[in-house]
């Protein structure tokens, strides 16, 4: 286990500071999570959660937090319906609606288990549009980001054993081709 305890927190180091290249996530913005520790450790998604790999995951995402001030949400399981944890004040800022829930490791998964416990005044809501967000294992955040998702590829494709993808979201191109969308057409200065 040891070897893979290096390797997940080598990993992290590595997803983290590709993110911090990447210049998608802005100040104030939300970023989702999705997370099966179960997949980290090369079991099959929800079977073995471990709240070992969420400490170190969670610490990688406060690390991305404070680098960023992005604002995080943690994807919960499907068994409670793909809700999210976030901090009060995230709630109250993009007027999300709480919902009557706190995650535990066999319904919401250790992941959102562990974020639920570390935050400072932690929330329960049922939808989000997220701007950004990794999924690790998985776990189909998609249902969280905005539109437009684009999907994100880093050269560090795992966390352990799981696969991650990241995605951002871009403004929407409307217009067809006469449209103008990155100001240097003539007619436009």
């Amino acid at each position: 286990m040891d070897d893979l305890n290096q390797k997940v927190q080598q990993d992290l180091e590595e997803v983290i500071n590709e993110w911090l290249e990447s210049n998608y996530l802005h100040d104030g913005e939300v970023f989702v999570i999705g997370c099966s520790t179960s997949e980290v450790i090369g079991k099959h998604i929800g079977t073995s959660g471990s709240e070992e790999v969420a400490i170190r995951i969670f610490a990688a995402m406060q690390k991305l937090k404070q680098t960023t001030n992005v604002q995080l949400a943690f994807q919960c399981c499907e068994h409670l319906n793909r809700a999210l944890v976030v901090e009060r004040e995230t709630m109250q800022h993009y007027r999300l609606e709480e919902v009557s829930a706190v995650p535990v490791p066999s319904a919401g998964g250790s992941m959102a288990s562990f974020a639920y416990k570390q935050m400072k005044d932690p929330v329960v809501v049922e939808h989000i549009q997220a701007n950004a967000g990794i999924d690790i294992g998985e776990t189909m955040i998609g249902m969280h980001i905005k539109h437009v998702a684009v999907p994100l590829r880093f050269a560090q494709r795992t966390i352990g054993e799981a696969r991650i993808t990241g995605a951002y979201s871009r403004p929407k191109l409307i217009g067809g081709k006469r449209a103008n969308y990155d100001n240097t057409r003539e007619d436009c200065k």
